[in-house]
């Protein structure tokens, strides 16, 4: 029997999509279809803000995309030195949360430390950065 799955191709460490090869094991043959496109629109604006981290508290990845869009930019003129020599060290020095372990595991791929990965949702990642940011505001004397 033949399966339409409607989804972009994602190979596992088989070189495989896994819904094909589960579906295979199976005696289905599936074929896949992309439904969407994606495109990533604002790249310059972002490699101009990762240039200046002293501008932010940190960054947030709620994706793997988001991830790709950053390796992206560091690709482009000399920004992957500079990106090694220094910026690195000055985002790592700022909070960098991640939503899950996937995107967790990108991240460290670029150099990057992370926190939050456990949460495994947007709604339990921001409480646990508004729980985290509790403790860094200055203690107020009344």
């Amino acid at each position: 029997m033949k399966v339409l799955l409607l989804k972009d191709p994602k190979e596992d460490d088989c070189g495989q999509d896994p819904y094909v090869r589960e579906l295979g094991l199976y005696g289905l043959e599936a074929t896949l279809i992309p439904v969407l496109s994606f495109e990533f629109l604002s790249l310059p604006s972002l490699s101009e803000k990762l240039s200046h981290p002293e501008g932010y508290g940190g960054l947030i990845f709620t994706s793997p995309r988001a991830v790709e869009a950053v390796e992206r930019c560091l690709q482009k003129d000399t920004k992957a030195e500079v990106w090694k020599k220094s910026l690195k060290e000055k985002w790592n020095a700022k909070s960098v949360y991640v939503v899950g372990n996937a995107t967790a595991s990108l991240v460290n791929r670029i150099g990057l430390h992370t926190e939050g990965e456990t949460c495994g949702n947007a709604e339990k990642l921001a409480e646990y950065i508004c729980s985290s940011a509790l403790y860094l505001l200055p203690s107020v004397l009344v």
